[in-house]
């Protein structure tokens, strides 16, 4: 499980979002299991997200397919950091920066 943090003024729509953003960036309906939210896609045999801390962090729990061929890892990772992009507002390269300082302290 991983747990990544939320851009100000992101987290305000969180529950109302991920669904949506869910749909647009994998094309698949999620299913609402309690609060989470978890579709399969490509080479993601269950990717299951929720809102955390009060908006403020995204948590994802994903498992991956290993037998996946190449182009479908590819596609399956792009729309995973899109998605992460859309509903974080970071960057895949700000939410490094952010895990290396979260590291750090």
């Amino acid at each position: 499980m991983q747990e990544y943090p939320v851009k100000r003024g992101y987290g305000r729509d969180l529950p109302e979002s991920i669904p949506k953003i869910l749909k647009e960036c994998f094309g698949v309906d999620p299913k609402k299991d309690d609060n989470y939210y978890q579709i399969s896609y490509g080479a993601l045999v269950l990717l299951k997200t929720s809102p955390g801390k009060g908006g403020k962090t995204l948590i994802v729990h994903t498992e991956s397919d290993r037998n996946a061929p190449d182009d479908v890892i590819l596609d399956t990772n792009r729309r995973f950091r899109t998605f992460l992009e859309k509903v974080t507002g970071y960057s895949t390269k700000e939410r490094v920066k952010l895990a290396k300082s979260i590291e750090k302290e």
